[in-house]
Parts: structure tokens; sequence; C-alpha cells
């Protein structure tokens, strides 16, 4: 027989605050035509994309997150002093050892935050929710702070005609706490490894310090394998999301996909037959595919213009390198 005590968390977990923050310089379309044969209206086209934010010097991954969180933090009521755990979920922190995480939990001024990066890609922020919820309800943290971001701007190949025009930067985070009903409901996630070359970056930092190659690494992916996938596969993951949450698509209030493509988006909402009433995030239009940071992003924007609103019943879907995937229904902040 154990001799261990159980833990005693909470019954369940719930999104009690969400944050935002994007760089401040804006960058249109024509920006990205300096470098690429393309145009406009093509690159509307295919993605959706006007125009993306770019980090500067000062906004760096950990600057971004500490901006979001700090909104997060206040729109959960809380104090940084109340943060049990940060996890930070990025690809493009390009420190190896430490994670940013600590950074951000010590400048925050948590007392002594547990605190980790994770690196899933554009599902990065489902994989930390679903751990966040977890801690959560098994009693290691009370109050969890999640953070996707990215400076993808710095993995972005300006003359690949096929990426130059996706990629944006940003931060957003939310808080995850203790509930009496369930607000976050089971996640479905996996992986497809077979298929990880589709999106995947351009060569290893050895390769790069070892001077073989001349250019920086980027991020570079096959568009019509990852789009097939994407519209096709993803839309099941999706059903499986409201099948394991005992819900419909008619009792959705709210889409949050990953903002990865609007062609994919809308696809999506075709195959999963969403009712008209169900508000779909459409972020990636003025802030482009911002990887890990794109679901909190979009949370934040649609409950800061209304177009979403507390306690609505919101389906989120995260997919991407790896091949990589996550969905959950949750209740918005």
């Amino acid at each position: 027989m154990s001799k261990i005590k159980p833990s005693k968390g909470a019954p369940y977990a719930r999104i009690m605050g969400v944050g935002g923050y994007r760089p401040t310089r804006v960058v249109p379309n024509e920006v990205i035509l300096e470098t690429i044969d393309s145009s406009d209206e093509w690159i509307r086209s295919r993605s959706g994309i006007a125009t993306r934010h770019w980090a500067n010097d000062q906004e760096t991954v950990a600057a971004m997150s500490i901006e979001a969180s700090g909104k997060a933090i206040a729109d959960a009521g809380l104090t940084a002093d109340k943060i049990g755990a940060v996890i930070v979920s990025t690809v493009s922190h390009f420190k190896q050892t430490p994670a940013v995480a600590t950074e951000i939990a010590d400048k925050l001024g948590t007392q002594k935050a547990a605190a980790f990066d994770i690196s899933a890609g554009c599902a990065g922020f489902g994989y930390a929710l679903t751990l966040a919820k977890g801690m959560v309800v098994e009693g290691s943290s009370e109050y969890v702070l999640v953070i996707g971001v990215e400076r993808l701007s710095d993995l972005t190949d300006l003359e690949d005609r096929a990426t130059a025009f996706l990629f944006g930067d940003g931060a957003g985070a939310v808080v995850v706490g203790p509930s009496d009903e369930p607000h976050i409901g089971p996640t479905v996630w996996g992986s497809e490894g077979d298929k990880s070359e589709t999106i995947k970056q351009t060569v290893p930092w050895t390769d790069y310090r070892d001077s073989s190659v001349d250019k920086f690494p980027a991020i570079t992916q096959e568009g019509q394998a990852v789009f097939r996938w994407a519209v096709f596969e993803m839309a099941k993951v999706a059903q499986q999301a409201l099948d394991a949450a005992g819900i419909s698509a008619d009792d959705l209030d709210v889409f949050i996909p990953h903002q990865a493509n609007m062609r994919i988006i809308d696809s999506m909402v075709k195959t999963l037959k969403l009712p008209e009433h169900v508000t779909v995030a459409r972020d990636i239009e003025t802030t482009g595919n911002t990887s890990a940071a794109s679901i909190p992003l979009a949370m934040e924007r649609l409950l800061a213009t209304g177009e979403a609103k507390s306690g609505d019943t919101a389906l989120v879907i995260g997919f991407g390198a790896g091949l990589v995937y996550a969905a959950s229904v949750v209740t918005l902040p």
C-alpha cells in the first residue's frame, strides 16, 4: 500500500485572464514584395494576410511575454506573486539554456515560481494549456501562467516566396486557475512525425556554426502538403475535441483555430458545419502567423473588440511543425 499522500488540487481548472502584446511596427505586404516576386493580391488570396507585426531590438521574446503576462495576470484579478508556475511555448528563443520562462518569472515578480519552456510549434499553446490544467488539478500550482510567444521574423527567409509573407511576432498569455466546474475540456492531441519534413528549420544550428551554410537558418514548409493535412485531418481532431467535451457545433459560441492561413480556417468552418452564430477568429489578416502566440492573441482580440464575451464556449485548436496538434473546448475568461 502506498505511503504517499494524495494530491489536494482543485476539482477542475479554468482560464481566468488573457493578455496580448503585438510589436509596434506594422509591416504591410508591400514591404514583403520588395524581396519576392509576387503581389498584394496573391498574398491575400493565398493566406488572407494584409499586415503583420515585426519586433524591434527591444521587443525580445522575454519583453513581449512580460507585457502580455502582466495584462493576463491583471485580467485574472491577481498579482504576480500568486503565480506558482510559468510555462512558455516558443521556437524562437535562441538560447538553448536557461529557459526564458525563468527570466520572465523573475521579472514579473513571482515568488520563485516553477518555470520552463516547451517546443511544440503552432500547437504549443494547446500543449501548455493542457500541462497547466493538470498542474492546477494535481495541486502542484494553484495558478499557472501560460505564454505563447514568437519572434518569427528572426526565422523568416525574406527571399522564400512560399513563406516570406506568412510570419509575424507577438505574445499571448493566459492565467489558469482552480474551478468548481469543468471549464477546460479534455485535450485531443498527438503528433505525426512521419510528416515532420513538411514544416522545418532549413538547417541545424550546428551547420550554421560550422560555416557550412551562408544563410541564417529559417523556417520552410511544403505549402500544399501542410494545407491538405490541416484541412482534412485537423477538422477531424476538432470534431473529436467537441465529442470529448460532450457538446456539438451548435453549442459553440466561438471558434479559435491557429491562425495559419485564412483558407484553412474557412475550410475547417465548412467541414465542421459551424452554425452562423459561431464567431470565428480571423486575426491572421492583421497579425500573420505567430505560431504558439496565435491562439491567445486571437482570443484576446475577440474579447477586447466584443466579438466574444466572458463565459462563451470556444473550440481552440493548434497545429503545425512536427506535425503536432492539440484541440480542446474552453470557457472564455
